[in-house]
C-alpha cells in the first residue's frame, strides 16, 4: 500500500509500505477514504532532522472498516468511521474524565507506525477511538465530518476550555483552519463579539462567514492596541490562541482582560513563556488549553454536521490525490491553500 513519509524538513514522499495488520484483539483496520494535511504537520516540515527510516505522517481520517479484532464490539466491517488524531481505550480514569488525549493506553497517530496519510490505517483500541457515521450519510458531508477528527473540534476545545458563552468578548489569534474553526465554535457557544486576528483576506472573509464580528490585521503591539481599542480598553474575556508560536502567546496575554482566560490549542513551539506579573499574574488571568479531547466531543458533533447546524468543511479549499501530497504540503506552507483534502 501507499503511505506518506517525511525524511527531513521539506522532504515528503509517498512510498510503498506493508499493509497494516491486526496486532491486538481490540484493533481495527480501515481503508482510508478521506485524509488531509494539518497546520501542525508543517512543524516537522520546517524542522525535522534527517530521518533515514522516514516518519509516518497524518492524524486525521475517515475510512471504511475492513477488519476488526475479536474483542471489537461497537464497530463492524463495512462501517464508515471518523478517526480522531489520538487513539484512546475509552475506559481508563482519564478517558472517563473526558481527557482522552491522556489515556493511559493512548497515543497519537502522527509519527506512529501506522498514520493516516495512507491508503490503510490500523486503529488501536477501536471501540474507544473510532466513531461510526450513520449509514446513508450524504457523501457531500464527508469533508465537514473529517474536520471532527481534529480541526473543528480543536477549535471547539479551545472555546470550551476558555469558557466561551453568551455575553463574552472572544478574540481568536490565527486565521488558519484551527483559528477559523475556533471562530465557528465560539459562535455556536453564544459569543456575540468575536475578534479574529489575521491578515489573509480570503481566510478572514471565511472567518466573518463563520461569525467573526471584527477582523484585526495588525500584529504585535499594534494588534494589541487595536483589540484594546475595540474593547473599550478592557481586553477580551477569552483569547483563543491557535498558532503555537511565541509572538501569538505574547499577543494573547497583551489582549486578555483582567480576570480573563487564554486558551491555547496551537501546538506550542516553545517551553519557556512569560507567566509573571506583567503577563498573567498581574491580571489574575487563567491559562488553559491543550490537545483537543476530540473523542469526548464526537458523538454530539456528528449530528450538528448532518443537520446543517455547522459546515466546518469550508476550511478545505483544495483537494489532491495521495500521490500529490508533497504538493499539498507546499501549498499550505506557502499559504496558497488553507487546508488540503487528500483522497487516497
Amino acid at each position: 500500500m501507499r503511505a506518506t513519509l517525511m525524511y527531513a524538513a521539506g522532504d515528503v514522499r509517498v512510498v510503498d509500505v506493508p499493509e497494516p495488520t491486526i496486532q491486538e484483539s481490540t484493533d481495527a483496520i480501515i481503508r482510508v477514504t478521506y485524509a488531509c494535511v494539518c497546520g501542525s504537520d508543517l512543524h516537522p516540515y520546517h524542522d525535522l532532522g534527517d530521518t533515514p527510516e522516514g516518519r509516518r505522517m497524518g492524524h486525521e481520517a475517515i475510512g471504511v472498516i475492513e477488519q476488526i479484532g475479536a474483542d471489537v464490539t461497537t464497530l463492524a466491517v463495512g462501517d464508515t468511521v471518523i478517526v480522531p488524531f489520538a487513539w484512546s481505550d475509552g475506559t481508563c480514569a482519564f478517558c472517563r474524565d473526558g481527557i482522552t488525549t491522556s489515556c493511559v493506553h493512548g497515543g497519537f497517530f502522527d509519527g506512529a507506525p501506522s498514520a493516516t496519510q495512507a491508503e490503510m490505517l490500523r486503529i488501536p483500541y477501536a471501540d474507544g477511538t473510532a466513531v461510526a457515521i450513520p449509514a446513508g450519510t450524504d457523501e457531500a458531508l464527508m469533508p465537514s465530518l473529517l474536520t471532527l477528527s481534529d480541526v473543528y473540534l480543536t477549535g471547539y476545545h479551545a472555546a470550551v476550555r476558555g469558557g466561551v458563552e453568551a455575553g463574552k468578548t472572544v478574540a481568536v489569534i490565527g486565521d488558519g483552519a484551527v483559528g477559523l474553526s475556533a471562530v465557528l465554535a465560539a459562535r455556536q457557544l453564544g459569543a456575540e463579539t468575536i475578534i479574529l486576528m489575521g491578515r489573509h483576506t480570503a481566510r478572514t472573509d471565511l472567518g466573518r462567514e463563520f461569525g467573526a464580528t471584527h477582523v484585526v490585521a495588525e500584529r504585535g503591539e499594534e494588534g494589541i492596541a487595536k483589540v484594546l481599542e475595540l474593547t473599550g480598553g478592557e481586553g477580551a474575556h477569552v483569547v483563543l490562541e491557535a498558532v503555537g508560536h511565541m509572538p501569538a502567546y505574547e499577543q494573547a496575554y497583551g489582549i486578555v482582560r483582567p480576570g480573563g482566560v487564554i486558551s491555547r490549542v496551537g501546538v506550542p513551539q516553545y517551553e519557556d513563556a512569560a507567566i509573571g506579573f506583567a503577563s498573567l499574574f498581574g491580571k489574575n488571568a487563567t491559562l488553559t488549553g491543550g490537545p483537543a479531547t476530540v473523542r469526548a466531543y464526537l458523538e454530539a458533533a456528528i449530528p450538528q454536521v448532518i443537520d446543517g447546524t455547522i459546515d466546518p468543511g469550508k476550511v478545505f479549499d483544495r483537494e489532491l490525490p495521495l500521490d500529490d501530497i508533497a504538493e499539498a504540503y507546499r501549498l499550505m506552507d506557502t499559504r496558497e491553500a488553507l487546508k488540503v483534502l487528500i483522497r487516497p
